[in-house]
């Protein structure tokens, strides 16, 4: 089959999923910031967590070479000013990229907004980009991965965050119930 067909077919599933999770919903998605609905939380931790068991287990069984991932490189300062950027973004719309994408196609005017602003910043980028590249390249610290950086066992670093999302998850409803 085709990559990009099944590309498409998941991004499709993933855009549905997120829809049926509320998550195209900008007070929803606020509910965020105020700590009275984690879902958005809830449903993306458990994503991260199921890839990161998905990924070191099927590279346990041999079945996946780790080696064959591609891991971007880390640029400290230019993506600490991107994620600072993106949430106050994400603050001010109440949408993310991808449920800002989920609102749109379900033809909210929100999320036609946010998109439209995203292409604006990322044009605006692109025009820009000369002045930038020397900070944009600047702070390189080369592929990182959590084992690599604290020189722990993945294992260790897999069974850490599995801990630390059930303990997190169980924070999360404790919050929502007080909310």
């Amino acid at each position: 089959m085709n990559p990009f067909v099944v590309a498409a077919m998941i991004g499709i599933a993933f855009g549905w999923t997120l829809e049926r999770a509320g998550l195209g919903s900008a007070p929803k998605l606020a509910g965020q910031f105020y700590l009275t609905d984690l879902t958005v939380f809830k449903v993306m931790f458990s994503a991260i967590v199921t890839a990161m068991l998905g990924a070191f287990w099927l590279s346990r069984l041999g079945i996946l070479d780790l080696s064959q991932v591609y891991i971007p490189e880390t640029f400290l300062l230019p993506q600490l000013t991107g994620g600072l950027i993106f949430g106050i973004g994400f603050v001010m719309a109440g949408l993310c990229p991808g449920t800002s994408c989920v609102a749109a196609a379900t033809g909210r005017g929100d999320g036609v907004m946010v998109m439209l602003g995203m292409f604006a910043g990322v044009l605006a980028t692109g025009l820009a980009f000369a002045p930038l590249r020397d900070f944009y390249e600047s702070t390189s610290r080369g592929s990182l991965t959590l084992p690599e950086l604290l020189r722990i066992p993945a294992g260790v670093v897999v069974c850490a965050i599995v801990a630390m999302a059930l303990i997190a998850f169980q924070f999360a409803e404790r919050l929502e119930k007080r909310a």
